[in-house]
């Protein structure tokens, strides 16, 4: 297959709507990336009172500062979105829009969680 072959783009030939699924990634973006990764930040950092729970996050941080808990964001938002192809190219709608949908749910809830800790 040749970077000018079209066919393995998720709306090549398939029956899944690919419009909302980039609302979707949008939300998991902003709250996942931006929202949980802002706020995570300010716990760790600015609060005193609080730390960390995930000891991956935690072993990330420890040995490569804000940039392990980027890498980690990075690392779970890629492999999200290599599900969410290979959904695409089976053609299974369920495969395709569930790593969005998680993401963005589990973003929306440590964002808050976290702002609660901050308030």
């Amino acid at each position: 297959m040749s970077i000018a072959d079209a066919s393995w783009t998720p709306d090549a030939g398939s029956t899944i709507p690919t419009r909302p699924v980039l609302r979707i990634w949008a939300l998991a973006l902003a709250m996942y990336g931006i929202g949980d990764g802002l706020t995570t930040v300010l716990v760790v950092w600015a609060s005193p009172l609080h730390r960390e729970a995930n000891p991956v996050v935690i072993a990330a941080i420890d040995a490569f500062g804000g940039g392990g808990l980027i890498g980690l964001k990075a690392l779970a938002i890629g492999v999200c979105v290599g599900i969410s192809l290979w959904g695409s190219m089976d053609d299974d709608p369920f495969v395709f829009y569930l790593p969005p949908i998680t993401l963005a749910l589990v973003g929306t809830a440590t964002t808050l969680l976290n702002l609660g800790l901050l308030l």
